[in-house]
């Protein structure tokens, strides 16, 4: 095993002692200007079904009309225009659980870039071919996304490629940023409450940023799964410590170990809550019933917390970020299954901490 080293600011991944700086309102209109040129703003779409069964006046970012079915190419896209060619030379490697690994294939395909994802053991095959489809490679390491990103780190100290890690690095919480600007610029009335999902907490820390400064009257609420809830814990308590297991339907939510960057981004959030499995599952057949909209778990998460806070919300204009679609036939099954116990197809095993293989 390679000693430790510190990383530069051009590959920071890594826990280290200099994090990037914190990302700030101009960050964000700068990546959206970058992004004009390729990615026209996706809808915010108000359905009156949707507001009734809510009761509120309810707004959906549909992110999940992406190429790529996700919210997450706005960072990658953001990330590798900040690169030179010398460093973009070298290719990227990262690690995902969800749709980042298929953004950077993107955005890498783009750039005329190598791009490598790790993935962990029983990810989901349809995301993984998604990686492949666009031109990314692939690789299979590790039982959580924590194992396959120490993997990745290794693999790019010893290919001398640059890696990145999903949420700590600014041009990407910089470019998640643009959905809360767009949100904002296509609710000129303003928006009461805007609730977001977090995985590895970029949009969450950048929607944060974006409001407190264009729309300071506007709450932000950030939502985990129960099975997941590590920045939840790390937020509400400022225990930073490793979840043991991470086991959701929402694999995009799957995050064991809180980042520390975009957590420190998030402290101005209004509120931080949790929902269940049933009740993601019940947000996935909601959306598909009321606005007719293929949704993944990560992105049903907004909607079951806004449903378990209904009472709270009544009358108030609601922003929801549906992130991505990416879900797999089998677990899009057993959601829509009202009768059906929610079980969780592509869960991390429940191995003790020490147990963990992190791989080579």
């Amino acid at each position: 095993m390679p000693a430790a080293r510190k990383y530069d600011a051009t590959d920071w991944g890594s826990d280290t002692d200099t994090p990037p700086a914190a990302v700030t309102l101009k960050d964000v209109e700068k990546a959206q200007k970058v992004l004009k040129p390729f990615l026209p703003p996706t809808p915010l779409l108000n359905h009156p079904l949707l507001t009734q069964r809510l009761g509120t006046e309810t707004f959906v970012k549909l992110e999940n009309i992406q190429q790529i079915g996700a919210f997450k190419i706005r960072g990658a896209i953001n990330l590798l225009a900040s690169m030179d060619k010398e460093s973009r030379a070298k290719g990227i490697v990262t690690a995902t659980r969800g749709n980042y690994g298929a953004a950077l294939a993107q955005a890498c395909a783009m750039y005329d870039t190598q791009c490598t994802v790790f993935v962990p053991e029983g990810n989901s095959p349809d995301k993984n071919a998604a990686v492949e489809a666009l031109g990314g490679e692939v690789i299979i390491k590790g039982h959580d996304f924590d194992a396959a990103w120490d993997a990745s780190v290794r693999y790019a100290w010893r290919t001398d490629a640059i890696s990145i890690h999903p949420g700590k690095r600014s041009e990407l919480v910089a470019g998640q940023g643009t959905v809360a600007l767009e949100m904002l610029e296509q609710c000129p009335e303003g928006l009461d409450v805007i609730i977001v999902p977090v995985g590895g907490g970029s949009l969450a820390a950048a929607t944060t940023t974006v409001v407190k400064a264009r729309s300071p009257e506007t709450r932000v609420i950030a939502v985990q799964a129960e099975n997941a809830p590590a920045f939840h814990h790390a937020w509400h308590t400022g225990d930073y410590a490793p979840m043991v297991a991470a086991n959701t339907i929402a694999d995009g939510l799957a995050t064991r170990v809180p980042v520390r960057y975009t957590l420190s981004m998030m402290q101005a959030l209004d509120d931080f809550v949790l929902v269940s499995e049933e009740e993601i599952s019940a947000a996935i057949r909601c959306y598909a019933e009321t606005i007719h909209q293929l949704v993944e778990g990560a992105g049903a998460a907004p909607l079951a917390a806004a449903f378990k806070m209904k009472d709270e919300l009544a009358g108030k204009r609601v922003g929801l970020v549906l992130t991505g679609c990416n879900i797999d036939t089998k677990t899009l099954a057993q959601a829509l299954r009202i009768d059906a116990p929610v079980h969780t197809p592509h869960a991390i095993p429940n191995f003790p901490l020490a147990s963990l293989d992190y791989g080579d």
